[in-house]
C-alpha cells in the first residue's frame, strides 16, 4: 500500500494544478484540506479504507475517498496525470520563485504565453511581465532576484561568476605568509563551461597560516572541514572551495590529479599501470623497485608517461591521451589570434551602445573589424528592425567606415530570425544588401526535433546566410537545447559553406564544444563571437 505521506503528497499536487489551471478555488483548498487531514490521521488508513470509513469524514468526502483508495492501492491516479498533462512542466519551477503563487504564475502564462523558468527570465528583462495586470516593475525585479537565486541553489555556475571567486581566493592564498607557491585545479582550470567547487593546491613552509588565510576572509560563509593538508569552505556566493597544502615535491602531480577530470585521470593512471607505474597525487612510483620519478612540473609527469604536455582545456579522456604519445594535440586558438568580432548588438535594437562605442572597443581590443548584428523585426521584444530602420542604420554604418579609411571596418549585418517555417525575418533583397547575415532560432523551441531540423535545414539553404548563430538555443543553468538532428545540421553548414558560431556568452558557449571535433572534421567553419549587447561584452570572446 502506498504510504499516507506520499497520498497526501498527491493530493497537494492535485490542488496546485487545479490552481495554476485557474480552476475554481474551493476545489482546489478540497484536495489541500484533504492533504492536511490525511496528514494529521490519528488511524491507520488502510483499516478506513476497509471499513468503508474514509469517506465519512469532513473534509474528504465519497469522491476524494475514491481517489484515495486509488492511489493507495495502485500509487497513480489517473486524474492526476491528466492533470500534469495539461500543465507545462516549468510552470511548477516559477512556484519555486519566492512570492510567486499559483494565481501569479497563471497571470503571467496566459498574458504573455511563456511557461518556462527561462522564458519568464527573459520577459522580466524585456520588461513585459509589468504590462501584466496585478504586477509591475518591483514585481520584476523580484522575480529576476528569485530566478538567480534558484540558479545559484542548482549547485553548478556559470563560469565567470565561478572564475571570480576562484581569483579572489587564489590572491589570498599567494598573500598567506610561507607560501611558495598556488594554483586553480578542477574543472575552473579546465574552462568547463559551468563547475559546481573551487580547487586550489598550494606549498608552504607551513599549512596553519594559508589554510586561516583561506577560510577567515570575506566572503567565507562557513567552514566546512579543517584538517592538516586540507581546508573546506562554503562562500557566501554560493560555492564550495577546496584548499590542499602539499609538499614542493608533490605539487606536479597533486595540481595535475585535481585539475582532472575524473576520466583524463583513470586514463592516466591506466597508462601508468601497463608502464610498470603508480601515479597518485602524491608522486609517481616504478612498482618493481619503488623507485620515485622526480618532476618538477606536469610537463615531467606527462613526460615520464611518454605523453607530450596535455593542456588542461583538454583533459576529458576524448582522445587527448592518444593524440599527446603521437605528438598530434591540436594548437589550441589564443585570442590574440583573433582579428575581428561577429555577431553583436547596439542601441538600434537591444544594445546598450551606438555603433560607434561598439567599434571603438573592438578597436581597443586589437580588432580590425566588427560585424553588427542587430535583430530583424520578428524579435519586437528586442527592438528588431524594420526595413526602413535598417536602411538607415546601413547609412550610419557606411558614415563610420568613411571615418575610419580603412583602418577598421563596421560590417553591415543582421541577426535574422529563423521563422517557424525555415523562412527568413527579411526579404531576400534586403538580406543581399547585408555584409554578414547571422541566422538564428529566437521561437518556437517546442516543435519537435524533426521539425526544428527541418527549419534550421531550410534556412541554410538560404544563399544569403553566412552564420547559424547558437545553434542549440541551450542557456546554461537555464534551458536546456531545443530538440535537434545537431549533427545533420553540422554536415548541412559544412557542406553549404555556412559557419556555425561558437556563441561565446559565458550563459550560451553554443555550439557545444563537445561537437567541434566532430564538425571541423567534416569541413565546417566556425566562429568565435560574443552576441555582445554592450562594450564590456566583447570580451567575452575570452570564454
Amino acid at each position: 500500500m502506498t504510504d499516507r505521506a506520499e497520498i497526501a503528497d498527491a493530493l497537494d499536487e492535485i490542488g496546485l494544478l487545479l490552481e495554476l489551471l485557474g480552476e475554481n478555488p474551493f476545489k482546489s483548498r478540497a484536495y489541500a484540506n484533504a492533504a492536511r487531514i490525511l496528514r494529521s490521521l490519528d488511524r491507520d488508513l488502510e483499516e478506513l479504507l476497509a471499513a468503508g470509513e474514509l469517506g465519512k469524514l469532513k473534509g474528504i468526502g465519497p469522491t476524494l475517498a475514491g481517489k484515495i483508495a486509488t492511489l493507495a492501492r495502485t500509487g497513480g491516479l489517473p486524474y492526476l496525470d491528466s492533470l500534469r498533462a495539461q500543465v507545462p512542466a516549468g510552470l511548477r519551477d516559477w512556484l519555486r520563485i519566492p512570492g510567486l503563487g499559483p494565481k501569479k504564475a497563471r497571470a503571467i502564462h496566459v498574458a504573455l504565453g511563456i511557461a518556462t523558468l527561462e522564458e519568464l527570465e527573459e520577459a522580466c528583462r524585456a520588461g513585459r511581465v509589468r504590462e501584466v495586470p496585478g504586477l509591475g516593475a518591483t514585481s520584476e525585479r523580484k522575480l529576476l532576484e528569485g530566478i538567480a537565486r534558484l540558479k545559484e541553489q542548482a549547485g553548478r555556475y556559470l563560469m565567470p561568476a565561478i572564475r571570480t571567486e576562484a581569483e579572489r581566493l587564489l590572491r589570498r592564498v599567494r598573500g598567506a605568509p610561507g607560501v611558495v607557491r598556488a594554483e586553480v585545479a578542477g574543472s575552473v582550470r579546465r574552462w568547463l563551461e559551468t563547475a559546481k567547487d573551487i580547487d586550489i593546491v598550494a606549498v608552504a613552509e607551513e599549512s596553519d597560516a594559508v589554510m586561516d588565510a583561506f577560510s577567515s576572509g570575506s566572503g567565507v560563509a562557513e567552514v566546512i572541514g579543517r584538517g592538516p593538508t586540507r581546508c573546506s569552505i562554503r562562500l557566501e556566493a554560493g560555492p564550495n572551495a577546496d584548499l590542499r597544502v602539499v609538499p614542493e615535491a608533490s605539487f606536479p602531480f597533486a595540481w595535475m590529479y585535481f585539475t582532472g577530470s575524473k576520466a583524463h585521470n583513470i586514463a592516466l593512471r591506466t597508462r601508468a599501470q601497463r608502464l610498470g607505474l603508480k601515479l597518485n597525487e602524491y608522486g609517481l612510483v616504478r612498482e618493481e623497485d619503488g623507485h620515485r620519478f622526480p618532476c618538477a612540473s606536469e610537463e615531467e609527469v606527462y613526460r615520464a608517461l611518454g605523453l607530450a604536455w596535455i593542456p588542461p582545456e583538454l583533459r576529458e579522456d576524448q582522445g587527448e591521451i592518444e593524440a599527446a604519445e603521437r605528438g598530434a594535440l591540436p594548437d589550441l586558438l589564443r585570442q590574440e589570434e583573433l582579428r575581428g568580432i561577429l555577431h553583436v548588438h547596439s542601441a538600434w535594437s537591444d544594445g546598450t551602445a551606438t555603433i560607434a562605442q561598439m567599434a571603438e572597443a573592438a578597436r581597443a581590443m586589437g580588432m580590425s573589424y566588427l560585424g553588427l548584428c542587430d535583430h530583424s523585426p520578428s524579435a519586437a521584444y528586442a527592438g528588431g528592425l524594420s526595413v526602413e530602420r535598417l536602411r538607415e542604420q546601413q547609412a550610419e554604418i557606411e558614415a563610420l567606415n568613411r571615418r575610419y579609411d580603412g583602418a577598421f571596418r563596421v560590417l553591415k549585418g543582421a541577426e535574422v530570425d529563423i521563422l517557424p517555417d525555415g523562412s527568413l525575418d527579411y526579404p531576400d533583397e534586403v538580406l543581399a544588401s547585408l555584409e554578414l547575415v547571422v541566422a538564428s532560432v529566437h521561437s518556437r523551441f517546442n516543435l519537435s526535433a524533426e521539425e526544428q531540423t527541418a527549419r534550421i535545414l531550410k534556412a541554410l539553404d538560404s544563399p544569403y546566410v553566412d552564420v547559424l548563430g547558437h545553434p542549440t538555443g541551450r542557456l546554461l543553468l537555464g534551458r536546456e537545447p531545443y530538440p535537434l538532428d545537431l549533427r545533420r545540421v553540422l554536415e548541412a553548414a559544412a557542406e553549404r559553406g555556412v559557419a556555425v558560431e561558437i556563441n561565446a556568452h559565458p550563459q550560451r558557449l553554443d555550439l557545444d564544444w563537445r561537437e567541434m571535433r566532430y564538425a571541423l572534421a567534416r569541413g565546417m567553419k566556425t566562429c568565435v563571437n560574443p552576441d555582445a549587447h554592450e562594450p564590456s561584452g566583447l570580451r567575452d570572446v575570452a570564454y
